[in-house]
């Protein structure tokens, strides 16, 4: 981050002064309300009374903001309709990206996939588009995650495991086969940016072998520092500098050659399930946002042609009127951001575009089928709030991945709520509520804050290397962990209202189809047996010296990918290319 620079905090204020505001309530109307409302709340207030006014609600993943017991127009008394509200697909964006929402453009029900080997995978994602799903998610498993071959020795025991090996562009081949990807979007949860340099160019040369343009390709990779760096529990790191560097490199290979792709998911969903608050979440997606969108205008890119396809990633969890306003707070600050501090032209760069996933870490084993009330009821808050994409967990994530029943139930979950509810029909319903107004101004200030906290540090990847997010998440860990054990954080049917805990809930749990292990490990002999080795070699030492140079290296991961080189191998490029760095100790 420039040191000379405003913080973003100073710019967006500056630029409130400059406002001619038009508040909504007649103050005459105000002072009247008050009287009124100071004589009710007294009745609640005092050593005899059985109720606070304002208490703070504790729940999983909570962000620890006081709550009054009522809500009136004095809650939000600046409240401007054109600056803080606006009309859905207007400035600010507020009540929505698009002008009809979900009567002009439904959310895409986009559910995880990721098990097994890629011909398994390949089954369970041609089943879900079969039921009605729109969009297509993939998960990998914990090596390919890790960037280790199936072959590897830290592999074993992993492989197939909570999500789909995939160790060369053959296995994206299997993964894809009669998946027609020029006509569905596709996730590839890549998380890292190494990770993304490495599969999304496997991704890119399977396509190739089936013909299609790099152009018809639509769908997103995640590629965010914040997972590579904080979230991971890896044993190899390479230096954030390096890893943030990676990230920019596959935004502007992919803006360039694989235009209808977001070429970043900025990951809320990990860190927030990983132990942070909702606020904290944002503020390091958004703080990352800013960073990026730093560096590629930095490299001479306008900052309107690299925002179009910046897209967002959070957790939505069980404190629903939270939810609904932390995602109008961060779509209404993304907006600002864009506007006075890169100062763009393009409405469409103001957008703050987001998937959401329903909390995992909310889900408990003890009585799982509570599990899909809860995602339900996640899932409605994140539809209110105005997503674009939805992935709802299944009932049975508590033990394992998903069943094709329980997997279906969790997509049914999303066409019930899309197609019986008539929520979608009417745009931003929960907009202009007192409650949720003052809550969403509460939310936006408090994510301003910690981006304001971030820049004071030295920006985004400082925040990284001097362990500003790592204590963020251990204090938070550490507090939310004692609250589950003391109580006060409330779980039906785990610590409180329990059933007979000898009593095993009657679940069918999904089993992982046997020998993965053993097939990718045959695999994998049986490419390196047939594969070009002096291509290989050509384009290892091709990357290794893209790597040393500083130029853009996901060029020259393609022809690692192309020529069958496996994740394994490039990734001892990139560890050799950049060595390895150690996260920050604790405070």
């Amino acid at each position: 981050m420039n040191k000379d620079a405003s913080r973003t905090k100073q710019i967006l204020a500056d630029q409130a002064k400059k406002t001619n505001a038009s508040p909504l309530y007649n103050q005459e109307t105000l002072k009247k309300i008050k009287k009124k409302f100071e004589a009710h709340k007294s009745n609640y207030e005092g050593p005899d009374c059985q109720f606070k006014w304002s208490m703070t609600p504790q729940t999983i993943l909570g962000s620890e903001i006081p709550r009054e017991m009522l809500y009136t127009p004095l809650h939000c008394t600046d409240l401007d309709h054109d600056d803080d509200l606006g009309l859905p697909g207007s400035e600010p964006f507020t009540r929505g990206i698009h002008p009809n929402m979900y009567r002009g453009k439904k959310f895409t029900m986009r559910q995880i996939n990721g098990y097994g080997g890629p011909e398994d995978t390949n089954d369970r994602m041609k089943f879900m588009l079969k039921h009605g799903g729109t969009g297509v998610s993939v998960i990998f498993d914990l090596p390919t995650i890790q960037m280790y071959d199936s072959d590897d020795p830290i592999s074993k025991g992993q492989v197939g495991m909570s999500g789909v090996a995939i160790d060369s562009a053959k296995d994206m081949e299997i993964l894809f086969n009669d998946i027609p990807i020029d006509q569905v979007t596709i996730s590839l949860v890549s998380h890292y940016p190494s990770n993304t340099a490495i599969l999304f160019p496997m991704y890119l040369a399977a396509a190739e072998k089936k013909g299609l343009s790099l152009e018809s390709l639509k769908g997103s990779v995640q590629n965010d520092i914040t997972l590579e760096e904080v979230v991971r529990s890896g044993p190899e790191y390479i230096p954030p500098k390096d890893c943030f560097r990676i990230q920019c490199d596959n935004i502007e290979f992919i803006k360039k050659n694989v235009p209808n792709f977001n070429f970043v998911t900025l990951n809320g969903y990990n860190l927030h399930e990983f132990g942070t608050s909702g606020v904290t979440e944002m503020a390091v997606a958004v703080a990352n946002a800013i960073a990026s969108l730093d560096a590629l205008v930095a490299r001479g890119y306008d900052v309107d042609w690299v925002a179009r396809r910046l897209a967002f990633f959070w957790s939505i969890s069980s404190d629903f009127f939270e939810e609904v306003a932390r995602i109008r707070a961060v779509r209404r600050l993304w907006y600002k951001i864009m506007k006075y501090r890169f100062h763009s032209k393009n409405p469409r760069s103001m957008w703050m575009r987001c998937h959401v996933q329903t909390s995992g870490i909310s889900l408990t084993r003890e009585e799982p089928h509570n599990n899909l009330i809860r995602a339900a009821i996640q899932s409605l808050s994140a539809v209110f709030g105005g997503v674009q994409s939805l992935h709802v967990d299944s009932y049975d994530e508590a033990y394992s991945v998903p069943t094709e029943e329980s997997a279906l139930l969790s997509l049914r979950t999303q066409q019930i709520i899309q197609e019986e509810t008539v929520v979608t029909e009417v745009v931003d319903p929960l907009g202009g509520s007192f409650y949720v107004e003052a809550l969403t101004d509460d939310i936006e200030k408090r994510i301003l804050d910690e981006i304001d906290e971030i820049e004071k540090v030295g920006g985004y990847v400082a925040a990284i290397e001097k362990g500003w997010i790592h204590n963020k998440i251990a204090d938070y860990f550490y507090k939310e962990k004692e609250k589950i054990e003391k109580g006060q954080i409330k779980f039906v049917g785990s610590n409180i209202y329990r059933s007979d805990k000898d009593k095993k809930p009657s679940l069918e749990t999904f089993r992982y189809p046997e020998g993965v292990e053993e097939r990718q490990k045959a695999s994998i002999a049986k490419l390196k047996m047939e594969r070009d080795h002096e291509q290989v070699s050509k384009a290892l030492n091709a990357l290794e010296d893209a790597c040393k140079k500083g130029i853009n290296i996901i060029p020259y991961s393609l022809d690692c990918a192309r020529a069958y080189c496996t994740c394994g191998e490039i990734f001892k490029v990139f560890k050799k290319s950049f060595g390895l760095w150690r996260p920050p100790e604790i405070w």
